[in-house]
């Protein structure tokens, strides 16, 4: 199997939080790969800058008006490399653990949203804070940070106590994680640097606060059924749906055992058409069959 197919399967068939990093790092790199071709051609690398401002949220109205897609956009965009790496080591460690303890199909959304209230507070801010507007008439927001905080702060929220291991620190409860990362963000506001940043990071983490104790009060949204997925998802402050229980009777060793062995089977046959005719000529199913065995470690 090639890279690239893997790439596609794993995006495929891969988690939300492994197609938000790939997103992230694609566009990361669609941006560098263009600053590199401009570069060749005998333009100015700082060309491409301005290309990243119709993407990234602008602090002027009028100019928002203009560009009202960048809301969304920037959450996605990235052009420094330490910026990136940062974001996305984030979004993996405290994505995985939002996804134990709150779902996968909580994600997207908390990413959304929290990345929606960074851009509205950045914009407030810029706007009717005059310490803002004077030192900064004109500026840009752009990162996934805001997301990235939401996340933290949401799964921070809803199990504070649960407790990760930190290098150099040890054992340390996700509460107070989140409580040093609200502080930096606090008195790193006067310095002057990166300002809009730290102010979408604090619109990003009132988001968690906000669905962390929505969901502790209220429960967890039931995960949508394969139509309601179709349909769109539905957004966290909708009225809780009641619980339903089924009961499946536990499978016996032996059952366990021919499950297992069809399986096996199965994966041989795929192995077996890949080595006479190719990984292109799978079928969706057997690649999903395929990716969904390498994980089981078949």
């Amino acid at each position: 199997m090639s890279i690239i197919s893997e790439i596609k399967d794993s995006f495929r068939y891969g988690s939300v939080l492994t197609r938000l990093i790939y997103v992230n790092i694609g566009v990361f790199l669609i941006f560098r790969f263009i600053q590199l071709f401009l570069v060749l051609g005998g333009n100015s690398p700082d060309l491409v800058r301005s290309w990243l401002r119709i993407f990234s949220v602008p602090s002027e109205p009028l100019q928002l008006l203009l560009q009202p897609w960048t809301p969304v956009s920037y959450m996605f965009l990235h052009f420094d490399f330490l910026h990136l790496i940062f974001n996305i080591l984030y979004l993996y460690w405290f994505g995985r653990l939002f996804m134990q303890l709150l779902g996968s199909h909580l994600m997207l959304r908390t990413y959304l949203i929290g990345g929606l209230a960074g851009a509205l507070l950045y914009l407030l801010a810029f706007n009717y804070v005059p310490g803002f507007y004077r030192a900064f008439p004109s500026t840009v927001l752009l990162g996934a940070s805001a997301s990235v905080m939401a996340i933290l702060f949401a799964v921070a929220r809803f199990s504070p106590d649960h407790t990760v291991y930190l290098f150099l620190f040890g054992p340390v409860r996700l509460k107070y994680i989140a409580l040093v990362a609200f502080l930096i963000d606090i008195i790193s506001i006067p310095t002057l640097q990166n300002t809009g940043g730290h102010l979408a990071h604090l619109g990003g983490a009132l988001t968690g606060l906000y669905l962390g104790w929505l969901w502790t009060k209220k429960g967890l949204p039931k995960q949508p059924s394969k139509k309601q997925k179709a349909n769109g998802f539905k957004w966290p402050f909708t009225k809780k749906s009641n619980l339903t229980v089924t009961h499946r009777r536990p499978l016996s060793d032996m059952e366990y055992n021919t499950m297992k062995l069809q399986r096996q089977k199965e994966v041989d046959r795929i192995l077996e058409k890949i080595k006479i005719s190719g990984y292109d000529s799978l079928t969706s199913s057997e690649k999903k069959t395929l990716f969904e065995a390498s994980k089981e470690g078949l």
